[in-house]
Formats: C-alpha cells, sequence, structure tokens
C-alpha cells in the first residue's frame, strides 16, 4: 500500500472513530449523565482550590510546575489510550482529551498543592509524592474502575499508573528546579 493509500485508510478509520464517539457522548456522556456532572467538578473544583491556595510569592514556580504535569500525563494518557490500555468511558466533550477533568486539572493541582507545602516546609518532595500517588493510584482509580469511568486493559493497573505518577511527578520537578537553576544563574550574570 502506498503512503497516500495508507493514509487515505486512516483518515476514513479515523472518521468512523470521530463518528462512533461523538453518537457514544450523545447517548452516554452529555450533560443529561450524571457522570457528565462528576467529571466537570473534577475539572473546575480543583481550579478554585488552586485559587485560593495557590502561593502568591511563587505563583510561576508552582505554575510552571503544575503545567509540567499536565502536559506530561496528558501526552501520556493519549499514548496509552491510543495503545489500548486504558478507556475513560465518560468525558465532557467528545473532541476533547477523555480526561480532561483529570489531567487538566485533578492532578496537577494536586501535585501543585504538595509541591508548594514540600517547598514551603522543607518536607521530602519524592516522599511525598509517593504517597500521594498511592492514594490516586491505589483508591481514586479503584474508584473510578468501579463505577465504570476508567477500563485499564491489556495487563495495565494500578501499579502502572502509581509509577507514571511519580515518574511524571519527578520529571516535572526536575525540570521546575532545573529552570530555576537557569533562571538565577542567567540574572546574576545579567548583575555583573
Amino acid at each position: 500500500m502506498s503512503v497516500k493509500e495508507y493514509w487515505k485508510e486512516i483518515n476514513k478509520a479515523s472518521d468512523k472513530v470521530s463518528s462512533l464517539i461523538n453518537s457514544y457522548w450523545h447517548e452516554h456522556s452529555n450533560w443529561n449523565n450524571w457522570q457528565f456532572w462528576i467529571i466537570l467538578i473534577f475539572l473546575i473544583v480543583p481550579l478554585i482550590v488552586l485559587l485560593v491556595k495557590l502561593d502568591k510569592n511563587k505563583t510561576l514556580q508552582i505554575l510552571f510546575f503544575g503545567y509540567t504535569v499536565h502536559m506530561l500525563w496528558t501526552y501520556t494518557e493519549l499514548t496509552l489510550i491510543r495503545l489500548g490500555y486504558m478507556d475513560h468511558h465518560y468525558f465532557i466533550l467528545p473532541f476533547l482529551p477523555q480526561a480532561i477533568g483529570i489531567t487538566s486539572s485533578f492532578l496537577p493541582v494536586s501535585f501543585m498543592l504538595l509541591y508548594q507545602y514540600c517547598v514551603k516546609y522543607d518536607k521530602n518532595f519524592l516522599l511525598w509524592t509517593s504517597v500521594l500517588s498511592a492514594i490516586i493510584a491505589f483508591v481514586l482509580v479503584s474508584i473510578e474502575k468501579q463505577i465504570g469511568f476508567l477500563a485499564l486493559l491489556k495487563g495495565f493497573n494500578s501499579f502502572h499508573i502509581f509509577l507514571l505518577d511519580v515518574a511524571i511527578t519527578m520529571l516535572a520537578y526536575g525540570l521546575t528546579n532545573f529552570f530555576i537553576t537557569f533562571y538565577k544563574q542567567d540574572k546574576s550574570r545579567t548583575r555583573a
């Protein structure tokens, strides 16, 4: 099959999948279903909590960390969905990433508030990240599976999510520290 033929088939399949997801959303996941409102709560409430609790002195640092967690988890989750390891059965809108409430709000805000706490009180970030990741992976994910919000497939399980949470959060932590150090060095060179 040529490149053009492959893309013709891929686009046909993509159109079919988009149509199925739209139909599914209209029947099972739109605003007439309680699941829609739970997901909306997971999107909005953490953002409100963040606005109230955010340390205004370290706003950019904390927001950069949270944005990094959000981006890394969103791309990871899209990959897991595409490879068939994970499915979210309910979502806010059919054309947005399926777990936007979790990956755009709940996870980043949870880890941002943890990051803020650890920086402010000089706590061991890896230890506290492991605790929060365990709660998310072994409690929240289990609840999501039980009520039908999430399916883990092909042997993928809560322990894998725990490892991903820790890895993604620590990578975001490392990137944040790198840019803080880079910024401080650049600032000190500018003064000299």
